[in-house]
């Protein structure tokens, strides 16, 4: 019999609320149980109301860009009521990617599983300065959707590795992170926040092929070429400077690359 040759494996579904539940221990929570369910909540309400992106992840993924939100926020502010830190870290992480008719619908969710939890207002005033300062080097007006997708695109970088940009052409997607850049620079000139320079190399991945773009190997001569993605990212990883390191894909969204 064939099936006796092969030894049984079982799948199971991760579970997230106490996986939540250590982590936050981990970071200092005393209320981690009841966190952790909120957590589970409040993605699985939102995979349930809202409507259906691609982008939209409510995955471990999500669950794990809070939990280092809601650690950073530990760190930060180790006096603060918890609900407070954890409602914060659920919004900074999730209200950027949320298109604006979802937005409704996922403060409703957050305001029925954190009932009167009021949030305070992030410090955000030399950074905002910073940024006005480069709006107008450039040129730009300083609007307050322009200010707060900046503002976003911070609060990205810090949770996460890695994430995207997505808009319509002439949205100011380039703009937002070309000035978030500069006020960076300025912020770490001055002294202010703990922050660094920012080295940008950016990369049209359209524009040349994959191989070009990831190495390749020749099956002729048998060697191995690095692509343009490789030697930068090499670059950057032997750097040993504390800059912030940005490898942008500026180019349209592709399964491809």
């Amino acid at each position: 019999n064939l099936k006796a040759l092969f030894r049984p494996v079982a799948m199971m579904v991760p579970d997230y609320a106490m996986i939540a539940e250590i982590v936050l221990y981990s970071c200092g929570f005393v209320e981690a149980r009841p966190l952790s369910v909120k957590i589970v909540a409040t993605y699985r309400l939102c995979s349930e109301q809202l409507s259906s992106q691609h982008h939209y992840d409510y995955g471990m993924r999500a669950v794990k860009s809070v939990l280092t939100a809601a650690g950073n926020l530990k760190l930060k502010y180790p006096n603060e009521n918890e609900e407070v830190l954890m409602l914060r870290s659920i919004i900074d992480v999730n209200l950027p990617k949320f298109l604006s008719h979802d937005l409704p619908l996922f403060e409703g969710i957050t305001s029925d599983l954190f009932p009167g939890i009021t949030l305070p207002k992030p410090e955000y005033q030399e950074i905002v300065d910073a940024i006005e300062t480069n709006c107008n080097k450039l040129n730009l007006q300083m609007t307050e959707m322009f200010l707060s997708k900046i503002l976003q695109v911070y609060e990205m970088m810090i949770v996460r590795h890695g994430f995207m940009i997505v808009g319509e052409p002439f949205g100011a997607k380039t703009s937002a992170y070309r000035v978030l850049a500069g006020a960076l620079g300025d912020l770490h000139d001055k002294g202010l926040m703990d922050e660094n320079k920012v080295q940008i190399t950016v990369i049209n991945p359209k524009s040349i092929t994959m191989g070009q773009l990831y190495g390749q190997f020749d099956p002729v001569s048998h060697e191995w070429s690095d692509g343009v993605l490789a030697v930068s990212y090499r670059a950057f990883a032997s750097s040993t400077t504390p800059d912030r390191k940005w490898l942008i894909f500026d180019g349209p969204v592709d399964a491809i690359w």
